[in-house]
């Protein structure tokens, strides 16, 4: 047998091993919030509750950079096992975490991992098949964060009723040996070493430039004004450290020339805005659907999970078009598809039954998943492979940040709404817990604010959409999806 044969009959078996990888991570996030009101009940540091989510994000996206550019230099085996083993070793001590601040200290660890694990997976992918090829196994990484989203609450209430919450995090250790050991048999790489220095004080500038931008966004979703201030002081600070580190290191961990080239800064920039309106959404869809239409926790989840089908389905459906019609025109159709399914939650209104907020999440899930498949394919093809790690790192660094950048931007609109509404006195965040898990309801007045301030927020995120658009189109044409696909004939292109 060839060695390009020996190598395709194992790609499933590669394949297989980043899907379970990608498992871990995409369930954590649904898994981890059904079961942290048990968590915080018998940790106790109630104040914490939300650090135990950003902690995790916080070191998940300062570490994707760092690590898409390790695996440029040293292979991505090696990195993606090193994920793996830092990403266990997070979820074996998160199960014994005896405090909060030692939960968010274990989830910080777990970020870790998790920060190599998806860029360097996605570069595998992009290694391991031609372009004509790719879409379609994105497609099936996308499915894999649709299952996590509608079976990681149901297991998270499993696991919490018949066992100890501590297996939420333990069940990702059999998961993860598998994954692992699927990347020691079956992934060859035949990588040429460069001499090079890891830039060890840019890595870490980085991070720390990261890492205060996101203290500095969570504090302000979170009302603490003085410790955001002093977080955004300390971000620009080391920005402007970090900046003048890699004008001056022979081969930095960010270069500025691969980030600022327009085809990847555009499809960046309308990914994280993209990000953005899913956060959006996934914040205060629910919110609306169960607090001012008075419909179930349940039917409000699944007004949500409606994104997450379309996601998927998006990405399939591209995959299979992008090489007749061209990446771009596919991004440009999946970013008119976004505002589109945004316009839907302007016409909400109390009496409206949740299928049009059903209809309008599916539509804009499906948006995303066409712009999702055709600028990781796009990144990655206009790079030489020696950068492909770092391109798709890139990618993934846009997504996250559009999240946290998401939640702090909406979640101002939202309290700005509450603040303009014209009722006696401030509304309290106790008051609006109470609205949503009250079964009969908030006082009309606190519902008239509430859904002033959600349908405030829903023209935000149309707006946001509509920059989408925008930056989608901004994109320079490029016949990568029709032209260079024919080069691609051995299954093990890319890989060195």
């Amino acid at each position: 047998m060839s060695a390009s044969a020996s190598q395709s009959s194992r790609r499933p078996l590669v394949i297989a091993s980043v899907m379970a990888s990608m498992f871990m991570i995409a369930i954590e996030a649904t898994i981890v919030a059904t079961a942290m009101p048990q968590i915080a009940a018998d940790l106790g540091g109630l104040k914490l509750y939300s650090w135990v989510f950003a902690s995790f994000l916080l070191t998940q996206t300062a570490m994707t950079v760092v690590f898409g550019k390790l695996s440029d230099i040293y292979g991505r085996k090696p990195i993606m096992l090193a994920g793996i083993a830092m990403f266990l070793l997070g979820s074996v001590l998160a199960g014994f975490a005896w405090s909060m601040p030692s939960m968010i200290v274990f989830r910080l660890i777990q970020g870790i991992g998790a920060g190599a694990i998806q860029p360097v997976g996605m570069t595998i992918v992009a290694d391991l098949y031609p372009v004509r090829e790719r879409g379609k196994i994105q497609g099936y990484l996308a499915s894999v964060w649709a299952v996590s989203a509608v079976m990681g609450p149901m297991l998270g209430a499993l696991i919490i009723h018949q066992f100890s919450w501590a297996w939420i995090f333990w069940m990702n250790v059999p998961v993860g040996i598998i994954a692992a050991a699927g990347f020691v048999f079956f992934l060859q790489e035949r990588r040429e070493r460069r001499r090079t220095s890891v830039d060890v004080p840019g890595a870490l500038l980085f991070t720390a430039t990261v890492a205060a931008l996101m203290i500095a966004l969570t504090d302000a979703g979170d009302g603490q004004g003085a410790r955001a201030g002093a977080a955004a002081v300390a971000f620009a600070v080391c920005l402007v450290l970090f900046i003048l580190r890699e004008r001056r290191a022979a081969d930095p961990v960010v270069s500025f020339a691969l980030w600022a080239r327009r085809p990847i800064a555009a499809a960046n920039a309308a990914l994280l805005l993209g990000s953005m309106v899913i956060m959006g959404l996934t914040t205060f869809l629910p919110m609306y659907v169960q607090g001012v239409q008075h419909r179930s926790p349940v039917v409000a989840g699944l007004a949500l999970t409606m994104i997450m089908l379309g996601w998927p389905a998006g990405s399939t459906l591209a995959a299979k078009v992008f090489p007749r019609y061209g990446l771009r025109n596919i991004m440009i159709a999946g970013s008119l598809l976004v505002p589109l399914g945004a316009c839907a939650f302007l016409l909400l209104a109390p009496g409206n039954s949740p299928v049009l907020a059903g209809a309008g999440s599916l539509v804009v899930g499906f948006g995303m998943g066409f712009m999702g498949v055709c600028s990781l394919v796009l990144i990655q093809e206009i790079v030489d492979v020696s950068e492909r790690g770092s391109a798709t790192a890139s990618n993934i660094f846009a997504r996250n940040l559009g999240s946290t950048l998401g939640a702090t931007a909406l979640g101002a609109v939202f309290n700005f709404g509450l603040a303009r509404a014209t009722i006696d006195a401030p509304i309290t965040s106790e008051q609006l817990k109470q609205a949503l898990e009250s079964a009969a309801g908030a006082s009309p007045a606190i519902e008239l604010a509430m859904q002033q301030s959600l349908h405030m927020t829903f023209w935000a995120v149309l707006v946001i959409s509509l920059l989408v658009m925008i930056a989608t189109v901004w994109i320079p044409p490029t016949s990568i999806g029709r032209a260079r696909q024919p080069a691609a004939t051995d299954p093990s292109a890319g890989m060195h």
